[in-house]
């Protein structure tokens, strides 16, 4: 089956998304089904209660595939959560033979090399992502491979995570009755669906609201430089807003969407919402402007957190300026006002995100909300490992019948055709494994 459909699942902490999509003749991604549901075992980006995210998987899944018409068995999750982090870290390895090129294994061995990582108890490295080569001191290497050297040294960005958190959600995955494809850093999958490539050469700082948690990716020279999980997101501002106002979370939540705003002058002293009361009670009149306060109060605390870690990454520095400023996505992104709070705060350029970059043109509007630029950047990560196995399994075919020709082609060296490039397989996938095995071992 050559149109293969892939399905990607956004555990997030208010709501579970999947969404079943397929490459079009275009190369764009064309959205078959999406299912939502409410997502009550999940805190702050991290399962909480197996049980309950079980029962909302399997909602939001039986809801895609009602939608598509089709049955789901493989699907590709995002890992987000408080407990990610992620440090730079730098390496080397001396190699036996100057003479010879640099070559695939060279730079496995390297990224081995840096999984012997002391982490802290119960984290285990997710993501090791080379950022640039330096080859006998020479630096800024981007593409070391068929090079010369001895010396191999690179700068990483390793991305750290809780062992525990992963199988957890490898688990409720598989007590879904779905299979696991694989595993991806949230993060990185909104940033594929959201971001352009110019946006990632001109370096570009992702944050992405959620309910549990605020994602932060930042990119320059089209490689991803740091990212973060700040553990609060819209669900704290629903809180604030339901203790400023002694209402219930429902109401809160109503609030926030209908009146709420990010920026407190635009409201005047006069506009005032009246909300029922419980049962019998008086209802209650809360003006505008008070909520705002709450509203602008938290609002700017998690973007201060999120300045800070920009400015960790190293904003300041001329070289590595952030040309393309901050794109918003995520739910809480919809908040009115937040664009302007967000470059009066930071003074960088600011523009909402909406995952439109890679669907196909006739997708519903509803998709291309940033509500759902996770699940719209797993369903794009999934096809990806799909062609990576295609072109493996073409490679590998390729091999064998270049063997049984290997004879005839010595006269023909003309025609002789390339192989498809082999891509390495990425730590994500070994990861994916890991936890797979872990899990059939487990039961």
């Amino acid at each position: 089956m050559e149109n293969k459909i892939s399905v990607g699942l956004d555990i997030g902490t208010t709501k579970i998304v999947a969404m079943i999509g397929r490459k079009n003749e275009y190369g764009k991604a064309e959205i078959l089904g999406i299912g939502k549901s409410k997502s009550l075992g999940v805190h702050r980006g991290v399962v909480n209660n197996i049980t309950q995210t079980i029962q909302s998987i399997q909602q939001a899944v039986q809801e895609a595939e009602a939608e598509a018409g089709m049955k789901i068995e493989d699907v590709t999750v995002g890992i987000a959560g408080q407990h990610i982090r992620s440090l730079q870290h730098s390496d080397y390895i001396t190699r036996a033979n100057s003479e010879v090129v640099i070559d695939e294994e060279d730079i496995d061995r390297l990224i081995n090399q840096v999984h012997k990582l002391v982490m802290l108890p119960g984290e285990e490295i997710i993501h090791v992502l080379p950022q640039e080569y330096k080859i006998d001191g020479q630096a800024e290497i981007k593409e070391p491979i068929g090079m010369y050297g001895g010396r191999l040294e690179a700068n990483f960005h390793v991305v750290v995570g809780q062992v525990s958190s992963i199988r957890n959600i490898g688990r409720c995955v598989k007590s879904s009755g779905l299979e696991l494809e694989g595993i991806t850093l949230e993060p990185l999958a909104s940033a594929n669906a959201v971001l352009s490539q110019e946006e990632k050469e001109a370096g570009v700082a992702l944050i992405d609201i959620g309910g549990g948690t605020t994602d932060l990716a930042v990119f320059k020279d089209g490689i991803i430089r740091h990212t973060a999980v700040i553990p609060f997101g819209g669900n704290v501002v629903t809180e604030d807003i339901k203790e400023g106002c002694s209402i219930i979370e429902k109401q809160a939540e109503l609030l926030k969407i209908k009146f709420g705003s990010a920026w407190p002058g635009e409201n005047k002293d006069n506009e005032i919402v009246s909300i029922p009361g419980l049962r019998g009670r008086e209802p209650k009149e809360i003006t505008l402007k008070n909520l705002s306060k709450i509203i602008h109060a938290r609002v700017v605390e998690i973007i201060e957190q999120v300045y800070v870690e920009i400015k960790n990454y190293g904003h300041e520095e001329q070289k590595k300026k952030l040309i393309a400023g901050i794109v918003l996505t995520g739910g809480g992104s919809q908040l009115k006002h937040l664009k302007q709070l967000v470059e009066y705060i930071t003074g960088m350029d600011t523009r909402i995100g909406y995952p439109n970059e890679h669907l196909a043109g006739d997708s519903d509007d509803d998709i291309a909300s940033p509500l759902f630029a996770t699940a719209v950047g797993l369903v794009m990560d999934g096809l990806k490992r799909q062609e990576r196995k295609r072109v493996e399994k073409e490679v590998e075919e390729f091999e064998m019948v270049s063997e049984e020709h290997a004879e005839e082609h010595v006269a023909q060296e003309e025609d002789h055709p390339q192989p498809p490039k082999k891509e390495r397989k990425s730590f994500l996938d070994k990861l994916t494994e890991r936890v797979k095995d872990f899990l059939d071992n487990a039961e």
